[in-house]
């Protein structure tokens, strides 16, 4: 792959997908785009991205973004910020919300599905205390091959092992042979959709909480601030934001606070007054 080319390679998937890539990247680029020159019948990377430039290469183009913004997975990573959706995002909720009785969740860049599953978890093992209130949970990516992965629920024992506590993964999963496929009840708690956060999503409608973990790190300042910009109009007033360790909305936008003492917690300016200041005793072991 000569210098146009890779160059070319930057400028389709920071356009198409918002990954800045930088020329450091290029081990990441042989990694993940050799299968992909293979499965399309091509030799090597340079054939590749010809290929991509030519009239109704959409597939391979489509193909070549998903495998570089496929990211990794695994359930409750990163501990903290389920440990803030039970402590406070939860309990908060149930109370702001006792008059409709009904919470919407969205994870976008939600991969191969960790994540969704987690909090499906969370609420399963809280299903007593939040009795009566209806929970949606929403999965957007853009890869479609992550998200049918994501619907079928089936995870290798390496997968299920990093990060599930044993008791959680015999109580909600199913071992079929090598493989743990989650149970049905916790598979139909989370919808899966289709979604380049480059694009308007104003018709998934309004979230009460929103985890946006470990995807604005790939996007350069101006897109960080359109993301959550539109991010921000479609959450309610009081909402959640949870982004990843190393993310933040300082120095981006004012449309959200960080929620004081709860690392990689926001609240929407609207609501940010009374953030953090509700705990309560949900106890749920989450690795």
């Amino acid at each position: 792959m000569i210098a146009s080319q890779f160059e070319f390679l930057k400028q389709y998937l920071k356009a198409n997908s918002g990954l800045v890539l930088s020329n450091e990247k290029q081990y990441l680029v042989e990694s993940r785009l050799l299968p992909v020159a293979r499965r399309h019948g091509l030799a090597s990377l340079g054939d590749l991205i010809q290929a991509m430039q030519r009239p109704g290469a959409r597939q391979i183009a489509t193909d070549v973004v998903e495998a570089m913004t496929t990211n990794e997975s695994f359930f409750f990573r990163d501990a903290t910020p389920f440990k803030h959706f039970r402590e406070v995002m939860l309990p908060a909720m149930l109370k702001a919300r006792a008059d409709r009785r009904a919470v919407r969740i969205w994870c976008a860049a939600a991969s191969t599905g960790q994540e969704p599953y987690s909090l499906a978890i969370c609420l399963k093992e809280e299903a007593q205390k939040i009795g009566g209130f209806r929970f949606e949970i929403i999965g957007t990516d853009l890869s479609g091959e992550v998200l049918d992965k994501a619907r079928g629920g089936i995870y290798s024992q390496f997968e299920v092992q990093r990060g599930l506590p044993i008791q959680m993964l015999l109580k909600y999963f199913t071992q079929k042979g090598d493989l743990w496929q989650i149970n049905p009840e916790l598979r139909s708690m989370v919808q899966w959709r289709k979604l380049n956060l480059l694009e308007s999503f104003s018709s998934l409608g309004t979230f009460d909480i929103v985890f946006c973990r470990n995807v604005l790190i790939y996007f350069d300042q101006p897109t960080k601030v359109d993301v959550l910009q539109r991010v921000s109009r479609q959450m309610a007033g009081d909402g959640y934001l949870v982004l990843g360790a190393a993310e933040t909305v300082v120095g981006l936008t004012d449309a959200f606070r960080p929620v004081p003492e709860h690392r990689g917690l926001y609240q929407t300016t609207a609501g940010a007054s009374t953030a953090g200041l509700t705990r309560s005793r949900f106890t749920v072991a989450a690795g």
